[in-house]
């Protein structure tokens, strides 16, 4: 497969502030511009992070990058990702080179005489790497040609840095980049896979554990010309757990910190939830879960906290299924468990109702929930009860052959929302409509290396799951591109992809949602040329 390979560049990369923004031109003579046709349109410029994909050595690292064709949008532009260089493994330096404060913060530790030769050589190594770093500009790891056709990189091992990124003009509207690893054994083994996301304040990791057979990083991306600030927070099955160095965490400016998250804590519990709170600056977070026996996978973060939540595509070969709900604040939520099946909405027996006390993490087995059936969870509040988090841990395989993944609890499709990284025979793509009857296209892009586009039209009827048959790209060649857009307003449609590879007999799998791309933004009426933030 003839495909372009990652040139992975560690350095420092200058990026401007990842912010999408759309433009309003005055009308002209003519009247064809006017307020009402420009109401919505195009972004012009957005951002992502890719987190660092691997520690291992056995990993294979495939990113895919792509942009929709967005009317409006134009063809110009460029979309570019450069690496990120990574600060540490984990929170925890060597005893020989750094000791702890009392605060939690770390310093270096003098020499005999007072000095700090290591400091010394640090900076004029620093020094040095700045003199080079400006004599060789950073090039881009992965530039899409054109809207409408993916692109992929890839890298093998254990030195993959984060990737940050910015796409403008043409290619803004709806970019999305898919990062999927194979790891062949050891912790973690299996199939991992990420959406790589916007910046952001604040993220919520229901799912998340520090348990002896789990080993569980957070990973925090910073894609600005100055350092952020974060803070994390733990909380488990009674209430907020005590953590040594999980306040004022500094992530440098372009760069990454990958936070082992049982050096926060001396606690083993096995399922928490995880805050970060972002309190100056901008992030990019995922977590990366890797269990000893049941492989690994990244975690997204769920949606915002909401009484009603939606977790689609729950593969219908689960043989486990596990739900860890968090409510913020300190009002108890009492749920309704409702599983959306290709017949419509039914209660799992035994598991009709879901009590989450304010301020703690509550996890509920739910066994082969699907029955070979395509499924999606979906969470309402009872009277008056309060938002939350969710996720879900599914499990494929038996005995010594299982995997897990993760799916957060995600916002709804929206307009239109694409997911990258798709093969001809190992993708299936889920669609549910909780409340109302749907019509959603589905649009299969051309492929990485050739293909034809290709698009068909599905009903999903209300209160029902469907694994749908994909438009498979004509010719294709590649991986391909999957864009999924609501043609019924004002009924939610929630969507996730599974990508299977199997290995050894291993049923390998990843899961990623489909969100809104948030690829166009309101403009408000005026006469005089505006520039309008997408937040």
């Amino acid at each position: 497969m003839n495909r372009t390979t990652l040139s992975l560049i560690a350095g420092t990369v200058a990026l401007a502030a990842i912010t999408g923004f759309a433009s309003l031109s005055e009308p002209d003579a003519s009247g064809t511009d006017t307020a009402e046709a420009a109401a919505v349109l195009p972004v012009e410029r957005s951002g992502l992070l890719c987190p660092a994909p691997s520690a291992s050595d056995l990993a294979e690292t495939t990113y895919t990058s792509f942009t929709p064709v967005t009317k409006g949008a134009g063809s110009d532009g460029s979309a570019q990702l450069q690496a990120a260089p990574r600060e540490s493994t984990d929170t925890a330096a060597t005893e020989d080179d750094q000791k702890t404060s009392e605060d939690g913060k770390t310093t270096d530790t003098p020499d005999a005489d007072g000095s700090d030769t290591d400091k010394a050589d640090t900076d004029k190594a620093d020094t040095d790497k700045a003199d080079d770093d400006k004599k060789t500009a950073a090039k881009p790891v992965l530039a899409p040609k054109a809207p409408g056709t993916p692109v992929t990189g890839e890298t093998s091992g254990a030195d993959g840095p984060a990737l940050v990124g910015t796409a403008e003009g043409g290619f803004a509207p709806g970019w999305t980049v898919q990062q999927t690893t194979q790891v062949t054994a050891g912790n973690g083994r299996g199939l991992l896979g990420v959406t790589c996301t916007a910046p952001d304040t604040e993220f919520w990791f229901p799912g998340v554990s520090t348990a002896a057979d789990r080993t569980d990083y957070v990973h925090l991306t910073n894609p600005d010309d100055s350092a952020a600030v974060a803070d994390i927070e733990l909380y488990g099955k009674d209430g907020a757990v005590a953590t040594t160095v999980g306040e004022g965490l500094t992530i440098p400016a372009h760069s990454t910190e990958p936070i082992l998250l049982s050096t926060l804590t001396g606690e083993k519990q096995d399922d928490l939830t995880v805050h970060v709170n972002v309190r100056s600056g901008r992030v990019g977070a995922a977590v990366q879960a890797l269990d000893d026996k049941l492989g690994g996978d990244w975690l997204a973060a769920s949606t915002d906290p909401a009484g009603t939540l939606v977790v689609p595509g729950i593969p219908k070969d689960a043989t486990a299924v596990r739900l860890v709900v968090f409510a913020p604040g300190d009002t108890d939520a009492d749920l309704k468990v409702q599983l959306a099946a290709p017949t419509g909405l039914i209660t799992p027996a035994g598991q009709e109702t879901l009590h989450v006390k304010g301020g703690m993490t509550t996890a509920v087995d739910l066994g082969d929930v699907t029955r070979g059936e395509a499924g999606s969870l979906v969470l309402t509040p009872t009277d008056g009860s309060a938002p939350v988090v969710a996720a879900v841990r599914v499990v494929r395989g038996k005995g010594d052959k299982q995997e897990s993944a993760f799916i957060p609890a995600t916002a709804q499709v929206g307009a239109r929302a694409s997911v990258a990284g798709n093969g001809a025979k190992d993708t299936t793509l889920s669609l549910t409509a909780p409340t109302g009857t749907a019509k959603v296209k589905v649009t299969a892009s051309a492929g990485t290396e050739g293909g034809a586009a290709a698009s068909q039209t599905y009903t999903i009827k209300q209160g029902t799951t469907q694994d749908v048959r994909l438009p498979v790209p004509a010719g294709l060649k590649g991986t391909y591109a999957l864009t999924v857009e609501n043609l019924t307003a004002g009924t939610p449609v929630y969507a996730s992809r599974t990508l299977t590879a199997t290995d050894g007999g291993i049923p390998g799998f990843t899961v990623q949602t489909l969100p809104d791309d948030r690829g166009t933004v309101a403009v408000p009426e005026a006469d005089e040329d505006l520039r309008v933030l997408q937040k």
